[in-house]
């Protein structure tokens, strides 16, 4: 059995940030289910910067996150536009107001997006500030990080077995037994389960099934300088990846922990909202898939150590935020474990403690 001083349980993007930070504190081991990085939430993300989507405590942590992500090189210009038809007028001064969109003509809208049909737009407004995340190099970038420092990153390795021997976590894998001082809970869906492994009082984090579609630029448009396109009352988002479209629903299904996949009539409502405002249909899908996204019950994130065992801290329920947060949540993280002072009212508003 080999000791660390923290052992993190989950590879997607906070287990990945955590590490790069907490190797800068002591030694470190990462352990992950999968064969790879970034397998399940994180790998299937719409990776868009855009700092004020999101609830209050996450807007924080990506507004302080917006000057280290641009230093790592993983942001490009997109932009992000909302879009209302002639009976969806209702909600759209708040949503356009909550992320400080400017509204515009709804030629102009058309303009920057040209497959929207003129007669159905109603009112848009435009967010200049959002932009895209080269996910995978973020995440390479905090693997290599991690590992610079003497870091160890496991996969294939879940964690079977979790007990707290003689002051220490003990961690029980396939490819080994491994102990630590503190034990990071960065598993995302599974953050609960993990906990309740460790014989940890859940926090009711629970993922929320989102599904996606890839489908081709409309009638074969260049869609690459469009800004990413969101219907009012979150009724789909549409961002353009890699010469296509991706198209989602943005449903957010309670689930279980699993791998998932789109449902194919959440999937097919989605596309009709999307379509209602378009020239053109959809004719066709080149791929779907989901992913997972966990939120605790109050919507706000985990993070911090538990109250009835501090040697475990909590790094989990990102809601889909974890990309554009990564850079000051992981910092926080960090700051928690080597007990250096946080903003104290930031702190309370995503203590675990706040469960009971």
């Amino acid at each position: 059995m080999t000791t660390t001083d923290f052992l993190i349980i989950g590879a997607g993007i906070a287990g990945v940030s955590a590490a790069a930070e907490l190797s800068h504190l002591g030694s470190c081991r990462l352990i992950e289910a999968e064969a790879h990085a970034a397998y399940h939430a994180s790998g299937r993300s719409a990776a868009l910067y855009e700092p004020f989507y999101g609830p209050p405590p996450m807007v924080e942590f990506s507004l302080a996150s917006g000057e280290g992500l641009a230093a790592a090189g993983v942001l490009s210009p997109r932009g992000v536009m909302l879009v209302a038809g002639h009976d969806e007028r209702d909600h759209f001064d708040h949503e356009a107001e909550l992320m400080r969109m400017e509204e515009i003509a709804p030629d102009a809208a058309v303009a920057a997006f040209p497959a929207l049909d003129p007669a159905k737009v109603a009112r848009a407004a435009m967010g200049a500030r959002a932009q895209d995340i080269d996910t995978d190099l973020l995440i390479q970038s905090y693997q290599r990080d991690a590992r610079s420092r003497g870091a160890e990153i496991l996969f294939s390795a879940p964690a079977t077995a979790i007990a707290r021997q003689d002051g220490q976590w003990v961690v029980t894998t396939p490819k080994g037994v491994f102990s630590a001082k503190v034990l990071i809970n960065a598993a995302g869906a599974w953050a609960d389960p993990v906990a309740q492994m460790a014989g940890i009082a859940p926090k009711g984090i629970v993922p929320h099934r989102r599904s996606m579609a890839r489908i081709p630029a409309p009638a074969g448009l260049d869609v690459a300088s469009w800004p990413m396109l969101l219907g009012v009352n979150e009724s789909f988002y549409a961002k353009p990846d890699a010469g296509a479209l991706i198209v989602s629903p943005a449903d957010a299904e309670p689930t279980t922990a699993h791998d998932a996949w789109a449902d194919d009539m959440v999937l097919a409502e989605g596309l009709a909202r999307y379509e209602a405002l378009m020239l053109y249909p959809v004719d066709r899908l080149i791929a779907n898939w989901a992913g997972l996204r966990s939120f605790a019950p109050d919507g706000a994130p985990v993070y911090g150590r538990d109250p009835d065992q501090p040697d475990f801290i909590w790094f989990a329920g990102q809601g889909g935020y974890g990309f554009q947060s990564s850079v000051a949540a992981a910092r926080f993280i960090a700051d928690i474990a080597a007990g250096r002072p946080t903003d104290a009212q930031l702190r309370r508003a995503i203590d675990p403690a706040r469960f009971g």
